[in-house]
């Protein structure tokens, strides 16, 4: 699929086959996506955890209560420690901004491999720390649900965005 294609048909997917797990490979190669993606002073303060097994899944579930998280066979967090991201001299810590970057590059990913995907971030942090068994110190940017589309999905196939001439500055 030809970027540009890609970036316009990625949507938000609240409907999954729970029963069509994805296979290791898949999953693998989502992966692959968020380790490649660059970060400040090339630091890669991350880690990615997928959960796939029905008692990981019951834990992570907990964090995010809507029905159709629930259909979701994987959910997979972007975790990354603040002492391993590059700061900048004022204080400025880019652990967000490189989470961010390889959270994208991993739904990007899937969507190229036909997996649905949903950004959340409104999730419960303590439910969310406890299902990762995070030390003090690290920090989830997002969590998405992984997984097919539930047979019958249609995709709006458009979005509504602001004229590019709205947004786009050339100086």
């Amino acid at each position: 699929m030809e970027f540009q294609d890609l970036v316009r048909n990625r949507e938000s997917v609240r409907s999954y086959d729970p029963g069509r797990p994805l296979e290791r490979s898949v999953l693998e190669r989502i992966a692959e996506a968020g380790r490649l993606a660059p970060s400040a002073a090339n630091r890669q303060p991350w880690r990615f955890v997928v959960f796939s097994s029905p008692a990981a899944l019951e834990r992570v579930r907990r964090c995010y209560a809507r029905p159709w998280f629930r259909d979701a066979p994987h959910v997979l967090a972007a975790v990354g420690d603040p002492r391993k991201a590059w700061t900048r001299g004022d204080g400025y810590n880019s652990l967000e901004t490189d989470l961010a970057i390889a959270m994208d590059h991993m739904i990007l990913a899937a969507e190229s491999e036909g997996i649905g995907t949903c950004w959340i971030e409104a999730y419960d942090p303590n439910e969310l720390r406890a299902a990762l068994s995070l030390d003090e110190q690290e920090r989830v940017y997002a969590i998405t649900p992984l997984g097919y589309p539930r047979p019958g999905f249609r995709k709006k196939g458009t979005k509504e965005r602001r004229p590019l001439s709205d947004v786009l500055q050339i100086v």
